[in-house]
């Protein structure tokens, strides 16, 4: 599946955020936002999901365009940056979901005295690892993912890049994170915003241009 968003406008109190600016997710790729902190990157994720207005828009699926907000379809995921999930027991939690247990806990071990857990039991880069799993691993065909790796430890890190390279075969995976290294070891798109417009980018040069890196 194709998911484009095109020719966004967003302002807030007069101010030019988003202009003009398009982002394509599709089926088998990771497609990775990069830009300095106010760029308008949560805005973007959350305008692509439905939960923010903007000033102007369009959302295309499969080259049709919808005015569908996207969170009301069921094959459509969004991980914020603030925890979204009930105070409910971890076992439940992945019934609800429909996310295997035995698959996150076999691969995350340290989490097998938690099952019966309540999720505020959890320290909060649990919590988030719980969260992110849930997200990444559900039935979606469209996975947005803000700024999943922060707070999470190196060793969470690397297991969330495998699994996101796994699931990108079933999924259009579309996320933006501040540690743009792991962004772009594993995108295969990669979207620098400046400006208020989107620009693709594929190498650590073209961002240095950009004035988002510097090299020692």
């Amino acid at each position: 599946m194709i998911f484009e968003l095109d020719n966004v406008e967003l302002s807030f109190n007069g101010k030019q955020i988003l202009y003009g600016l398009y982002i394509k997710a599709e089926t088998g790729r990771i497609t990775g936002i990069l830009g300095s902190n106010g760029c308008g990157k949560t805005s973007l994720l959350r305008i692509f999901f439905g939960n923010l207005s903007c000033n102007n828009k369009l959302v295309r699926i499969n080259n049709k365009g919808t005015l569908k907000k996207l969170y009301s379809i069921e094959n459509v995921k969004f991980l914020s940056q603030t925890n979204f999930l009930p105070n409910i027991s971890l076992k439940k939690l992945f019934n609800i979901y429909r996310v295997s247990l035995e698959e996150f806990t076999e691969k995350l071990p340290s989490f097998r005295i938690y099952k019966n857990f309540k999720l505020n039991e959890l320290s909060g880069g649990e919590k988030r690892m719980v969260s992110i799993w849930l997200t990444i691993k559900s039935d979606a065909k469209l996975v947005l993912l803000d700024e999943p790796f922060t707070h999470l430890t190196p060793v969470y890190t690397e297991i969330i890049k495998e699994e996101l390279i796994n699931e990108k075969k079933n999924k259009a995976i579309l996320l933006t994170d501040h540690l743009y290294k792991d962004i772009m070891e594993i995108s295969d798109e990669l979207y620098f915003i400046k400006d208020g417009c989107s620009r693709a980018v594929s190498t650590t040069d073209e961002l240095e241009k950009l004035g988002y890196v510097t090299t020692p």
